[in-house]
């Protein structure tokens, strides 16, 4: 239990390393972008005042109020202090409206939407890879060249295209949003099934996407297995086929389980572009208005949740990995 405590301890240690350096990032990335936001609300409201002073003082107002008049360490500071607080501050492009109103309204539909994407597709390209690998033959060459198709294709580029066909041509598909405009949010038959027409789109485009990636490299391993000197010792001591080929796959997947959070940080982006393609409400849709109008304390927010997603799933993924990795057990026990 020693040796496993070092090795859940250096996890630990690049965790907390890797989230310090992403807090950081998130608060000074997006105030390199250009343009004043604070600037731009008061544009908004001095509309019709003439007198140069009054507006002045509208623009120290917001200034002091989002403190952006301080310098970069104070707001470094405060920042830190209150997203320890959950406390992002207000939107500069949805003012008055709080910044933590706007991610707690749009984090559960990305979380919807992409975790339970991900993993249906890492499921399913395993196994399609799995199959490729045992049965070979015609099987492998037909599902080669659509899982090599669709693991080239960018993320944006499957969405458009499903898009074009089942939304604009085919019209069996909405064309975006996460429910139907002319509905309101509420517990409903009618509601939950507009959510779920809506769902269908960005979630397959998400999960094709997946599928192709965790085909190629569950056949590429599992083909290696195959191949194994144990495996043909095994054959030749007469046990049974199916045994063996369990030991193949359960040694081919645990590369793919490293892949599994190599894919989940991967995946966000692309599940973010799928968002913004479908307009759906989620964080993706989330952080493409706080670009457009420099807001920083939403661009902040959304893109430091995302990074506490990605992490957090990597690290349950490396401790998963820990116990179920016979080679790291014999390095801690060694």
């Amino acid at each position: 239990m020693k040796g496993y405590r070092k090795y859940f301890g250096k996890k630990i240690v690049w965790f907390l390393i890797t989230f310090a350096a992403a807090i950081l990032l998130n608060f000074i990335l997006p105030r390199l972008m250009p343009g004043d936001p604070v600037a731009a609300i008061t544009a908004k409201s001095a509309q019709g005042i003439s007198d140069a002073s009054a507006a002045k003082e509208i623009y120290n107002h917001y200034a002091e109020q989002f403190g952006t008049n301080k310098p970069m360490y104070v707001q470094f500071i405060t920042y830190c202090k209150n997203a320890a607080k959950g406390d992002f501050g207000l939107s500069f492009s949805q003012y008055p409206r709080k910044v933590s109103d706007i991610i707690s309204s749009a984090l559960p539909w990305t979380l919807a939407l992409q975790f339970p994407a991900i993993i249906v597709g890492w499921i399913i390209g395993n196994v399609l890879g799995a199959l490729a690998a045992y049965i070979r033959k015609g099987f492998d060459k037909v599902l080669m060249p659509i899982t090599l198709f669709f693991s080239s294709l960018p993320a944006f580029g499957l969405a458009v295209i499903l898009m074009i066909v089942f939304a604009i041509n085919l019209k069996i598909a909405p064309i975006s949003g996460g429910y139907g405009y002319d509905l309101i949010p509420q517990v409903s038959w009618k509601f939950v099934k507009s959510v779920f027409a809506h769902y269908q789109l960005p979630f397959w485009s998400i999960v094709l996407i997946s599928i192709g990636g965790q085909a190629i490299g569950m056949r590429s391993m599992s083909i290696y297995e195959l191949n194994a000197d144990y495996v043909k010792y095994s054959r030749f001591l007469g046990i049974k086929d199916w045994k063996i080929v369990g030991y193949v796959f359960r040694n081919a997947m645990l590369p793919q389980i490293t892949g599994l959070a190599l894919s989940i940080g991967t995946m966000v982006g692309g599940a973010l572009v799928s968002e913004v393609i479908f307009s759906y409400p989620g964080l993706g849709s989330t952080i493409l208005q706080a670009v457009s109008n420099s807001d920083y304390p939403l661009l902040s927010a959304a893109t430091l949740i995302i990074t506490i997603m990605v992490l957090l799933a990597s690290f349950i993924v490396d401790i998963i990995y820990g116990f179920i990795d016979p080679r790291v057990k014999a390095a801690q026990f060694d």
